[in-house]
Protein backbone atom coordinates (compact mmCIF):
# COMPACT_ATOMS: atom_id res chain seq x y z
CA UNK A 1 0.00 0.00 0.00
CA UNK A 2 1.08 3.72 -0.27
CA UNK A 3 0.99 6.70 1.91
CA UNK A 4 -2.32 7.27 0.93
CA UNK A 5 -3.91 4.52 3.15
CA UNK A 6 -3.09 1.85 5.81
CA UNK A 7 -4.66 -0.76 7.56
CA UNK A 8 -5.53 -0.28 11.61
CA UNK A 9 -4.34 -1.77 13.88
CA UNK A 10 -6.90 -4.61 14.60
CA UNK A 11 -7.68 -8.04 15.01
CA UNK A 12 -10.21 -9.36 11.72
CA UNK A 13 -11.59 -12.48 11.11
CA UNK A 14 -9.45 -13.80 8.52
CA UNK A 15 -12.34 -12.86 5.58
CA UNK A 16 -12.82 -9.36 6.66
CA UNK A 17 -10.26 -6.42 5.62
CA UNK A 18 -10.42 -3.19 6.44
CA UNK A 19 -8.45 0.14 5.26
CA UNK A 20 -8.35 3.62 6.33
CA UNK A 21 -6.84 6.36 4.01
CA UNK A 22 -4.64 9.63 4.60
CA UNK A 23 -4.62 12.85 2.98
CA UNK A 24 -1.25 11.77 1.28
CA UNK A 25 -0.78 10.35 -2.40
CA UNK A 26 -4.21 11.93 -4.32
CA UNK A 27 -4.36 14.81 -7.13
CA UNK A 28 -5.99 17.39 -5.40
CA UNK A 29 -4.53 20.52 -4.77
CA UNK A 30 -4.84 23.80 -2.71
CA UNK A 31 -6.62 22.88 1.00
CA UNK A 32 -7.59 19.72 -0.29
CA UNK A 33 -4.24 18.50 -0.90
CA UNK A 34 -4.32 15.71 -1.83
CA UNK A 35 -5.85 12.55 -1.46
CA UNK A 36 -9.82 13.91 -0.99
CA UNK A 37 -12.53 11.45 -1.44
CA UNK A 38 -15.40 13.68 -0.50
CA UNK A 39 -17.02 15.09 -3.79
CA UNK A 40 -19.51 17.58 -1.83
CA UNK A 41 -16.39 20.25 -0.85
CA UNK A 42 -16.00 21.99 -3.91
CA UNK A 43 -12.81 20.05 -5.38
CA UNK A 44 -12.80 18.67 -8.98
CA UNK A 45 -10.30 15.91 -8.51
CA UNK A 46 -11.85 14.17 -5.91
CA UNK A 47 -13.57 11.85 -7.93
CA UNK A 48 -9.97 10.91 -9.62
CA UNK A 49 -9.15 10.36 -6.11
CA UNK A 50 -12.22 7.98 -5.50
CA UNK A 51 -11.35 6.12 -9.04
CA UNK A 52 -7.60 5.62 -7.77
CA UNK A 53 -8.67 4.41 -4.46
CA UNK A 54 -9.69 1.18 -5.68
CA UNK A 55 -6.10 0.13 -6.83
CA UNK A 56 -4.23 1.65 -4.52
CA UNK A 57 -6.24 -0.44 -1.73
CA UNK A 58 -6.70 -3.18 -3.35
CA UNK A 59 -10.93 -3.14 -3.21
CA UNK A 60 -12.82 -5.99 -4.92
CA UNK A 61 -15.31 -2.87 -5.78
CA UNK A 62 -15.81 0.77 -5.80
CA UNK A 63 -17.26 1.51 -2.48
CA UNK A 64 -20.63 2.66 -1.53
CA UNK A 65 -20.51 6.06 -0.89
CA UNK A 66 -23.28 7.55 1.13
CA UNK A 67 -24.34 11.13 1.28
CA UNK A 68 -24.01 11.70 4.37
CA UNK A 69 -26.25 14.00 6.54
CA UNK A 70 -25.47 13.67 10.12
CA UNK A 71 -28.77 11.04 10.49
CA UNK A 72 -29.10 8.04 12.67
CA UNK A 73 -29.47 6.13 9.35
CA UNK A 74 -28.29 2.65 8.64
CA UNK A 75 -28.83 1.14 5.42
CA UNK A 76 -28.47 -2.89 4.58
CA UNK A 77 -26.00 -2.17 1.56
CA UNK A 78 -27.67 -4.61 -0.55
CA UNK A 79 -29.54 -2.60 -3.61
CA UNK A 80 -28.48 0.82 -2.30
CA UNK A 81 -27.77 3.63 -4.59
CA UNK A 82 -24.94 5.74 -4.61
CA UNK A 83 -25.26 9.02 -2.55
CA UNK A 84 -28.13 7.70 -0.72
CA UNK A 85 -28.42 9.76 1.82
CA UNK A 86 -27.64 7.52 5.01
CA UNK A 87 -24.90 7.46 7.73
CA UNK A 88 -24.00 4.03 8.32
CA UNK A 89 -24.63 0.68 6.49
CA UNK A 90 -23.85 -2.76 6.90
CA UNK A 91 -23.36 -5.82 4.75
CA UNK A 92 -23.31 -9.69 4.87
CA UNK A 93 -22.24 -9.76 1.39
CA UNK A 94 -18.21 -10.31 -0.04
CA UNK A 95 -17.22 -8.21 -2.11
CA UNK A 96 -19.08 -5.37 -1.12
CA UNK A 97 -16.77 -2.14 0.00
CA UNK A 98 -18.24 -0.07 2.92
CA UNK A 99 -17.04 3.52 3.53
CA UNK A 100 -17.60 6.18 6.25
CA UNK A 101 -16.08 9.69 4.88
CA UNK A 102 -15.02 12.25 7.58
CA UNK A 103 -12.67 14.71 8.55
CA UNK A 104 -13.47 15.61 12.68
CA UNK A 105 -16.52 13.28 12.91
CA UNK A 106 -15.61 9.63 13.82
CA UNK A 107 -15.93 7.26 11.63
CA UNK A 108 -16.63 4.06 13.04
CA UNK A 109 -16.06 0.10 11.60
CA UNK A 110 -17.50 -3.58 12.87
CA UNK A 111 -17.33 -6.80 11.86
CA UNK A 112 -19.09 -9.54 13.61
CA UNK A 113 -16.55 -11.68 15.26
CA UNK A 114 -17.44 -14.58 13.06
CA UNK A 115 -16.91 -12.62 9.52
CA UNK A 116 -20.16 -13.40 8.93
CA UNK A 117 -21.13 -9.61 8.54
CA UNK A 118 -19.48 -5.88 8.48
CA UNK A 119 -20.40 -2.43 8.94
CA UNK A 120 -19.22 1.30 8.50
CA UNK A 121 -20.82 4.23 10.75
CA UNK A 122 -20.19 8.60 9.88
CA UNK A 123 -20.81 9.72 13.77
CA UNK A 124 -20.24 13.38 14.11
CA UNK A 125 -21.41 14.71 17.83
CA UNK A 126 -25.18 14.59 16.16
CA UNK A 127 -25.40 11.14 15.17
CA UNK A 128 -23.19 9.89 17.90
CA UNK A 129 -26.17 11.39 20.34
CA UNK A 130 -28.46 10.26 18.46
CA UNK A 131 -27.73 6.31 17.98
CA UNK A 132 -26.57 6.47 14.63
CA UNK A 133 -23.67 3.40 16.32
CA UNK A 134 -26.56 1.84 18.42
CA UNK A 135 -28.50 1.92 15.24
CA UNK A 136 -25.84 -0.16 13.20
CA UNK A 137 -25.48 -2.68 15.91
CA UNK A 138 -29.08 -3.21 15.84
CA UNK A 139 -29.19 -3.46 11.63
CA UNK A 140 -26.23 -6.25 12.16
CA UNK A 141 -27.75 -9.34 12.00
CA UNK A 142 -25.58 -10.99 15.00
CA UNK A 143 -25.22 -10.29 19.01
CA UNK A 144 -23.72 -6.92 19.39
CA UNK A 145 -21.49 -9.12 22.19
CA UNK A 146 -20.35 -11.21 18.97
CA UNK A 147 -19.22 -7.54 17.65
CA UNK A 148 -16.24 -5.70 17.30
CA UNK A 149 -15.31 -2.18 16.58
CA UNK A 150 -13.12 0.00 15.49
CA UNK A 151 -12.44 4.22 15.80
CA UNK A 152 -10.88 6.07 13.47
CA UNK A 153 -9.17 9.43 13.51
CA UNK A 154 -11.52 12.47 14.78
CA UNK A 155 -11.48 15.64 16.62
CA UNK A 156 -9.72 15.46 19.48
CA UNK A 157 -10.88 16.43 22.86
CA UNK A 158 -8.42 19.52 23.88
CA UNK A 159 -9.84 20.64 19.95
CA UNK A 160 -13.42 20.05 20.04
CA UNK A 161 -15.12 23.35 22.20
CA UNK A 162 -18.49 22.78 22.21
CA UNK A 163 -21.73 24.90 23.74
CA UNK A 164 -23.66 23.21 26.55
CA UNK A 165 -26.44 22.54 24.00
CA UNK A 166 -24.03 19.45 23.18
CA UNK A 167 -23.40 18.44 26.33
CA UNK A 168 -27.01 18.48 27.69
CA UNK A 169 -27.39 15.77 24.36
CA UNK A 170 -25.75 13.20 25.65
CA UNK A 171 -25.99 14.44 29.45
CA UNK A 172 -29.62 14.28 29.42
CA UNK A 173 -29.80 10.51 28.62
CA UNK A 174 -26.70 9.28 30.27
CA UNK A 175 -26.07 11.48 32.97
CA UNK A 176 -22.37 9.36 33.65
CA UNK A 177 -21.50 10.94 29.95
CA UNK A 178 -20.65 13.84 31.72
CA UNK A 179 -17.20 12.34 32.63
CA UNK A 180 -16.15 12.52 28.86
CA UNK A 181 -16.88 16.57 28.96
CA UNK A 182 -14.58 18.70 30.73
CA UNK A 183 -15.08 22.88 31.23
CA UNK A 184 -13.53 24.88 27.70
CA UNK A 185 -12.11 28.31 27.36
CA UNK A 186 -15.33 30.59 27.96
CA UNK A 187 -17.88 30.49 30.20
CA UNK A 188 -20.84 27.89 29.11
CA UNK A 189 -18.45 25.92 26.63
CA UNK A 190 -16.89 22.55 27.14
CA UNK A 191 -14.26 20.32 25.30
CA UNK A 192 -15.98 17.13 24.27
CA UNK A 193 -14.30 13.55 23.96
CA UNK A 194 -15.95 12.17 21.10
CA UNK A 195 -13.98 9.29 21.54
CA UNK A 196 -14.76 8.42 24.87
CA UNK A 197 -18.59 9.01 24.15
CA UNK A 198 -18.64 6.69 21.53
CA UNK A 199 -16.77 3.86 23.54
CA UNK A 200 -19.22 4.31 26.44
CA UNK A 201 -21.61 4.16 23.78
CA UNK A 202 -20.36 0.82 22.08
CA UNK A 203 -20.05 -0.74 25.94
CA UNK A 204 -23.94 0.24 27.07
CA UNK A 205 -24.55 -1.90 23.93
CA UNK A 206 -22.84 -4.86 24.58
CA UNK A 207 -19.64 -4.52 22.28
CA UNK A 208 -16.82 -6.56 24.17
CA UNK A 209 -13.83 -5.32 21.38
CA UNK A 210 -13.09 -1.70 21.06
CA UNK A 211 -10.18 -1.04 18.92
CA UNK A 212 -8.90 2.38 17.53
CA UNK A 213 -9.23 6.31 19.00
CA UNK A 214 -6.97 8.83 20.23
CA UNK A 215 -5.91 9.63 16.70
CA UNK A 216 -7.05 13.63 16.57
CA UNK A 217 -7.61 15.09 13.31
CA UNK A 218 -6.85 18.56 13.99
CA UNK A 219 -3.14 17.72 15.35
CA UNK A 220 -2.28 15.15 12.61
CA UNK A 221 -2.28 18.44 10.07
CA UNK A 222 0.66 16.05 7.49
CA UNK A 223 -1.75 13.12 7.44
CA UNK A 224 -5.36 14.29 8.60
CA UNK A 225 -8.28 16.49 7.08
CA UNK A 226 -9.57 18.40 9.30
CA UNK A 227 -12.92 20.58 8.54
CA UNK A 228 -12.51 22.49 12.26
CA UNK A 229 -8.51 23.57 11.42
CA UNK A 230 -9.29 24.34 7.92
CA UNK A 231 -12.24 26.34 8.76
CA UNK A 232 -14.03 24.43 5.99
CA UNK A 233 -12.39 24.15 3.50
CA UNK A 234 -11.15 20.20 3.79
CA UNK A 235 -10.81 17.30 2.39
CA UNK A 236 -12.53 13.80 3.53
CA UNK A 237 -10.93 10.87 4.59
CA UNK A 238 -12.28 7.37 4.53
CA UNK A 239 -12.57 4.36 6.64
CA UNK A 240 -13.54 1.40 4.90
CA UNK A 241 -14.61 -2.24 5.15
CA UNK A 242 -15.49 -5.56 3.29
CA UNK A 243 -15.67 -9.33 3.56
CA UNK A 244 -13.38 -11.09 1.08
Amino acid sequence: MSDAVYEPDWALPANVHAVMTTRRGGGSKGSFKSFNLGVYVGDPDAERNREALVGLAGLPSSPLWLHQVHSTRCLHARGVLPETEADASWTADTGVVLAALAADCLPVLFAADDGSCVAASHAGWRGLAGGVLENTLAAMPVPTQATRAWLGPAIGQSAFEVGAEVREAFCDLYADDADHFIGGDALGKYRADLFGLARARLLRSGVRSISGGGVCTVANAGTCFSHRRDAGRSGRMAALIWRR
